[in-house]
């Protein structure tokens, strides 16, 4: 089952063009493993273009024009959960419902607007939320459109000229994306560029850009900081977790092996909060390692297309190594054979997992006490998601409070955040900032304060 991709293009100055640099790498069918052809980057001087326009663009972004938007991208979301499916592997039942997100995104920005995010008046004294100027937003390739609607609706809605850069490995749905943005946004207040990291270069080190919103991998979030710290310019940065799922003593066994089981391959485990390290008690292990394998061995494996599929196969012949490359000698993997293309089955390895693999590979570490747990949780430099099971909510909830991580999530496995108000934070390794319908938004803001000068005023003289 096969759809036909449409051409990589690019959107600069309102004007819709052909990216003409061709890249190294060769852009495959995750499916079988077939090149598709090159990946493709806009021109640097087209970039440099976008950059200019971004500069000295203007235009004023309301609500209502965020909800046009959304209202847009609603005949549009099959097509984008299909481009999706195609290019990262990712079984199409996910990516549609991860659509959710694309069109959520520009309605949750739409409200903030509407409840007054822009201003935070105290006392008669004006606090203006101001958009910082052109905005960059860089987006990985395991969930393009709804990274990308996420980003690019809050940089609009706070008021920046938006520079969009998907990764070259998934350069199709932002496509689809941004036709219905330049539907309604004003000219030069949303761009789309095509490419890889030099384009990114590009963009990063450029002083016009005063914001950059990145979601991706460590080495590339240290270069981002290291481009903007010069300019003091902000980053948000969301680099990726080794996500613990700390099963309690008292945990009910089929919920422990459905939480280890669907963290490990949703989005065929090519998500940043995917299960790393599985931390049992020593005398539960057996038991809990072959109840998460009888899970995994049901699953049903096939091409990212057929509604049917479950589990799906990695983008890139290119990652399928680096993930094979993780597997100790000593592992275990369920799933059955594997269908040629670029699968590779889940597996549990049989120690400790100390990096993230960004694939459905976790470790599987037994502890003694509740202490030890919690000290095996926190041992490694990441925080971005936790994991708790137990039957006891309480004595559960108690010990996700002492997990150093953005978000724990007690008896829950969802792809989703706790709540769409919440932030999402990332600590240590795993980034800089916080995420959030709200967070991102003031992100890309600076505040600038106005008023008389009143009673709290203190004079030298």
């Amino acid at each position: 089952m096969s759809i036909e991709l449409p051409p990589i293009a690019d959107l600069i100055d309102h004007t819709w063009g052909t990216p003409t640099v061709e890249l190294a790498l060769a852009l495959e069918d995750p499916a079988t493993g077939t090149a598709l052809g090159r990946a493709m980057a806009t021109a640097p001087e087209r970039v440099e273009r976008a950059l200019a326009v971004a500069d000295r663009a203007e235009g004023e972004i309301t609500a209502e024009i965020l909800d046009a938007i959304a209202e847009s991208l609603e005949s549009r979301l099959d097509r984008i959960a299909e481009l999706d499916a195609a290019t990262t592997g990712v079984p199409v039942t996910q990516t549609r419902l991860l659509t959710a997100i694309v069109t959520g995104s520009f309605r949750l920005a739409a409200g903030q607007i509407r409840a007054g995010v822009r201003r935070a008046d105290r006392d008669g004294v004006q606090v203006h939320r101001l958009p910082l100027g052109p905005a960059l937003c860089l987006v990985p390739w395991n969930a393009p459109a709804p990274m990308a609607a996420h980003k690019v609706a809050s940089a609009l809605a706070a008021g920046c000229p938006v520079i969009l850069k998907v990764s070259e490995l998934t350069p199709y749905s932002a496509v689809v994306l941004a036709e219905a943005i330049a539907e309604h946004v004003p000219a030069g207040m949303f761009q789309l560029v095509q490419g890889g990291p030099a384009t990114g270069s590009q963009l990063v080190s450029d002083s016009r850009i005063k914001a950059v919103s990145f979601t991706g991998g460590l080495g590339g979030g240290r270069s981002i900081a290291a481009a903007s710290a010069p300019l003091f310019r902000p980053c948000q940065l969301e680099l990726g977790g080794n996500n613990p799922l700390v099963v309690l003593p008292d945990a009910d066994l089929d919920t422990a092996a459905r939480m280890a089981a669907e963290l490990l391959t949703t989005l065929n485990g090519q998500w940043c909060r995917a299960l790393g390290r599985l931390i049992v008690p020593a005398r539960r292990r057996v038991e809990l390692v072959e109840a998460v394998g009888k899970r995994l061995d049901a699953l049903r494996v096939g091409p990212p297309l057929d509604p049917d599929t479950e589990f799906g196969p990695l983008i890139h012949s290119r990652h399928v190594h680096t993930v094979r490359g993780a597997l100790g000698r000593d592992h275990r993997s369920f799933g059955g054979a594997m269908p040629s293309g670029n699968y590779v089955p889940p597996t549990l390895l049989a120690d400790d997992l100390t990096d993230e693999v960004f694939g459905p590979v976790a470790g599987v570490v037994a502890y003694e006490t509740v202490e030890q747990a919690v000290a095996l949780a926190n041992a490694v430099p990441y925080g971005l998601e936790g994991y708790v099971c137990g039957d006891d909510e309480d004595r559960a909830l108690a010990v996700a409070q002492r997990i150093r991580a953005g978000e724990v999530k007690v008896n829950g496995s969802s792809a989703m955040s706790l709540h769409p108000m919440t932030p999402r934070p990332a600590w240590e390794w795993s980034g800089l900032g916080e995420e959030g319908t709200a967070e991102t938004l003031r992100f890309f803001t600076g505040a600038r304060v106005v008023g008389v000068e009143g009673r709290f005023a203190l004079h030298t003289s």
